[in-house]
């Protein structure tokens, strides 16, 4: 019988799977839409019963009946889903309200704050490896614990989306180490294990998964799971990991000095690298397996931000072409965008600014700038945001030697393009642009001994490269200049008006 292997991602507004054979063909594939939920600014949410498992289990049952082979011939499943995000559940793994997505949810800036001072900034980097950030799952357990007591005094545990999926298909709550790293200030990092002292305050640590390799067998689909999602039973499932990390496998990225850029609904970039590295401006974590280390960053807003500009501005195109027509008409507009710079800072920025209050700006507007090149300069604000990232890698000591590029922005030939530019950087492209789902379908098979780590190189081999140009390096210098300068000029009016005393003066 044929071996096969399933794989099924979770993002911010798809959920994705594919059916692959043990030589990386795609046998099946198919996805399904949701939506960001955002009951007020600055929150983000997903309806984990509807858009996590209701979706999983309808495109697990497509890709067995579609894939052309049994059931039993699926050897392994893998899962990955947005991270990091905090749901609280039952003991039964019910949902006790919509999940807190990741770093675009900045509802827990006054926990982070408030851990930050209580723990100390360095305590912080020196513990965990990481600062707090709207990235973290510890403060909005925090502030769940405060501003919903009830729904934190009767959940069994705290989850993401991976761990929420594997628990349904398995019955074991795990989580991977490189996720965990996520949950900060909770995780160390240094032991791949809870931290007892930094939890206090927060949320015990029995009620956080148990703690597992993102390829180690979490357990096997369960008679009821199976009966949701057309698998058979007995099936192994591996821990799993967030979507990004799945992706970055997904595209070969496997020694230290290669790096994944992810264009999704935001852009996160993995390094892997030879020893752990720490900087208050980006993310640390345990890389998938035992011995490996990564280094993190992401945009707040990217494929959201282009979402909005469609929505907002293109009303008159079909939903259909319009982001098609929006490149075309950028296309148009030369490097540079006319003139125009955009701070993408639209729910606030990530690495490396780490600001929740930052906002998105448009500058140097006149009388004769059309659609095409304000889109352009929203395509060419985040790939300013790409450099200011790698920037930041460099100093650190530990720049790319490869990148490679993934996701659904790769298609944008302007937005690529662009970010090679601005950045000077080249990428890589592999022949699949499956993304994650396509990772996790090759860790399934790595979990079960089918594949080594090292093998993607054959399952998804390099099929072509984006240059930079050398023609619009002066542009976009000048650009990324004003770009800098006009986030430093103006992010004091960014911030918040001061909250008014108690006798109401001030």
């Amino acid at each position: 019988m044929s071996r096969a292997y399933l794989g099924i991602d979770v993002g911010t507004y798809q959920t994705k799977g594919v059916v692959v054979s043990g030589t990386g063909e795609v046998l099946a594939a198919t996805s399904r839409s949701h939506r960001m939920i955002v009951p007020q600014p600055g929150w983000a949410e997903h309806d984990a019963e509807a858009d996590w498992w209701g979706e999983f289990a309808s495109i697990a049952r497509q890709l067995v009946a579609e894939c052309g082979l049994p059931a039993e011939a699926i050897r392994a499943v893998g899962a990955s889903g947005i991270g990091p995000c905090m749901l609280p559940v039952d003991a039964d793994n019910r949902p006790l309200m919509n999940a807190v997505l990741y770093g675009v949810d900045t509802r827990a800036h006054e926990e982070i704050a408030e851990l930050t001072d209580r723990i100390g900034a360095d305590t912080l980097l020196a513990r965990t490896g990481n600062p707090l950030t709207s990235q973290s799952v510890g403060p909005k357990i925090l502030w769940l614990k405060r501003h919903r007591p009830e729904i934190y005094r009767d959940a069994t545990a705290f989850v993401n989306s991976t761990t929420f999926l594997v628990e349904r298909l398995t019955g074991r709550r795990v989580l991977d180490h490189y996720s965990a790293a996520s949950f900060q200030p909770l995780y160390d990092p240094t032991k791949h294990d809870w931290a007892d002292d930094l939890c206090a305050g927060i949320v015990e640590c029995k009620r956080l998964p148990e703690l597992l390799w993102t390829s180690e067998i979490a357990g096997t689909v369960t008679a009821r799971a199976a009966a949701e999602t057309g698998l058979a039973a007995g099936t192994p499932v591996i821990a799993g990991t967030i979507d990004a990390a799945a992706e970055a496998v997904s595209v070969g990225v496997a020694r230290p000095g290669q790096m994944m850029l992810m264009y999704g609904s935001t852009i996160f970039m993995i390094l892997v690298t030879a020893d752990p590295a720490r900087d208050r401006r980006l993310w640390s974590a345990p890389w998938l397996f035992p011995g490996q280390h990564a280094l993190m960053s992401g945009l707040a807003t990217s494929g959201t931000l282009t979402q909005w500009f469609r929505e907002q501005f293109a009303r008159d195109l079909s939903e259909d072409g319009a982001m098609g027509q929006l490149a075309d008409e950028a296309a148009v507009s030369p490097p540079g965008a006319n003139g125009l710079i955009v701070l993408p800072y639209f729910s606030g920025e990530r690495t490396p600014l780490h600001d929740p209050h930052a906002k998105g700006v448009i500058f140097g507007l006149d009388l004769t700038h059309n659609r095409g090149d304000v889109y352009r300069g929203v395509l060419e604000g985040i790939a300013y945001g790409v450099r200011h990232v790698l920037e930041t890698y460099e100093d650190v000591g530990d720049r790319p030697d490869e990148i490679s590029a993934v996701g659904g922005g790769t298609k944008n030939a302007v937005w690529s393009q662009a970010v090679s530019d601005a950045s000077g950087e080249a990428q890589v492209l592999r022949r699949q642009t499956v993304g994650a789902s396509f990772g996790n379908a090759f860790l399934a098979a790595v979990g079960v001994g089918d594949a080594a780590p090292a093998d993607i190189d054959g399952w998804n081999p390099v099929a072509g490269r984006i240059e930079p140009r050398a023609a619009h390096a002066a542009t976009y210098d000048r650009g990324f200049g004003t770009y800098r300068e006009l986030y430093e000029r103006t992010r004091d009016l960014m911030r918040p008006p001061a909250e008014p005393n108690r006798d109401g003066i001030g």
